[in-house]
């Protein structure tokens, strides 16, 4: 079976400009913004996926490193890569959730209506894998 994995390394500093003491801004209609960061140590950005069910998802990644998730507005379920393939996790209001898995996100009441902050390091490797190839063991 052929390998369809690709990698991508995002180096520091990996995010923009941004101003200090004011607010920030959000493009609406975006799968991912970078907002801000601090180098060498983490970035935030806005992760507001087009697509409305997780069969949608073509692919899933996994950085090597941990990223947290908080939903800000609107619905939004992330796609966990699990031992018998993959898992359901709807985002709650107020409640972060931290992330290792194989991973990807839909918004059910229609592409890019929900959004959450995402906080992760500002510099890593991510692997990309198609939807169906990920099996985590136990």
């Amino acid at each position: 079976m052929e390998d369809k994995s690709r990698f991508v390394t995002v180096s520091a500093p990996s995010f923009p400009d941004a101003l200090f003491n004011g607010p920030l801004t959000v493009d609406p209609g975006q799968r991912w913004q970078v907002l801000c960061g601090d180098t060498d140590h983490w970035r935030v950005g806005v992760f507001s996926p087009p697509e409305t069910r997780a069969d949608d998802l073509a692919e899933l990644e996994r950085h090597d490193c941990p990223e947290l998730f908080l939903l800000i507005s609107g619905r939004l379920t992330l796609v966990l890569a699990g031992p018998n393939g993959p898992e359901e996790l709807p985002l709650q209001q107020g409640q972060p959730v931290l992330v290792t898995a194989p991973h990807g996100g839909f918004c059910p009441d229609g592409p890019h209506s929900g959004a959450a902050l995402v906080v992760e390091r500002d510099a890593f490797t991510t692997e990309y894998r198609p939807h169906g190839e990920w099996r985590l063991t136990p």
